[in-house]
């Protein structure tokens, strides 16, 4: 594969992309948590993007993947500024934004902060405010002991080495919940989930469902998909919902 290409935000961080040229409205791929842009989730539609010939980017938020700056020192907000600067300046009219797990979040976010660059959303597990409802209400006494004196925690992960959880991550976070406000999404709208999933539950999904307001909102669950919903079956899914939303601009 060829080296990626570089964009510079305002805060100096250099973000890693690859940037497929095609009709629009164009498809913006959003990684999740300590991943990165060489996922089969995002190699996969960037084949698939080209098949159709529209436009398609795929990027690394700072401190993942081929970015700059450390992991550790990065937060919800941080990312959530990654892509609101990188769509803007590089994409051509609305997108239809495909969120994994993070990248559901930070999609949300999207929708709040640029909605006239949105066309349309597509969410895999999206994890919306799990800094919060996630790690933080998972912590025990001794591990938010530790994070509040240490300013971190390391949390095991089924993905390879620990987490490092961050205080900066957690109290940052709080800053950019979205099921606790209003979530207005007047655009199509398909959120995929697998019952299988032990990162995010069916009942987050359900939440964010119930919580968001819109007039076409749908929710897929897909029986015994993981976390990864990686396999064929789950990519073939990914790209219908695609369709599907691109439909509406056709």
């Amino acid at each position: 594969m060829s080296n990626p290409s570089f964009f510079e935000t305002c805060q100096g961080r250099r973000l890693a992309y690859y940037q497929v040229s095609g009709a629009g409205p164009g498809i913006v791929f959003l990684g999740g948590f300590k991943s990165d842009m060489q996922g089969s989730k995002a190699q996969y539609l960037d084949v698939w993007a080209r098949a159709q010939g529209r436009a398609f980017l795929r990027f690394d938020y700072s401190g993942h993947g081929q970015s700059s700056e450390r992991f550790e020192d990065g937060a919800i907000g941080d990312w959530a500024n990654d892509a609101a600067a990188i769509i803007t300046a590089l994409t051509d009219g609305p997108q239809v934004l495909v969120g994994s797990s993070m990248g559901g979040w930070i999609s949300l976010l999207m929708c709040k902060r640029i909605p006239d660059k949105i066309a349309a959303l597509v969410t895999i597990a999206a994890a919306p405010d799990f800094t919060e409802d996630g790690f933080w209400t998972e912590f025990d006494d001794a591990q938010r002991s530790e994070l509040m004196a240490a300013g971190q925690v390391a949390v095991p992960s089924e993905y390879g080495d620990p987490y490092i959880i961050t205080k900066r991550l957690i109290e940052e976070g709080r800053d950019n919940l979205v099921l606790r406000s209003p979530l207005k999404l007047n655009i199509p709208v398909r959120f995929l989930q697998g019952t299988a999933d032990q990162d995010v539950s069916v009942e987050t999904a359900l939440r964010l469902l119930n919580h968001a307001d819109g007039p076409d909102m749908h929710l897929r669950l897909v029986k015994g998909a993981d976390h990864r919903f990686s396999d064929d079956t789950c990519l073939k899914i990914t790209a219908d919902a695609i369709t599907d939303v691109l439909e509406k601009f056709e």
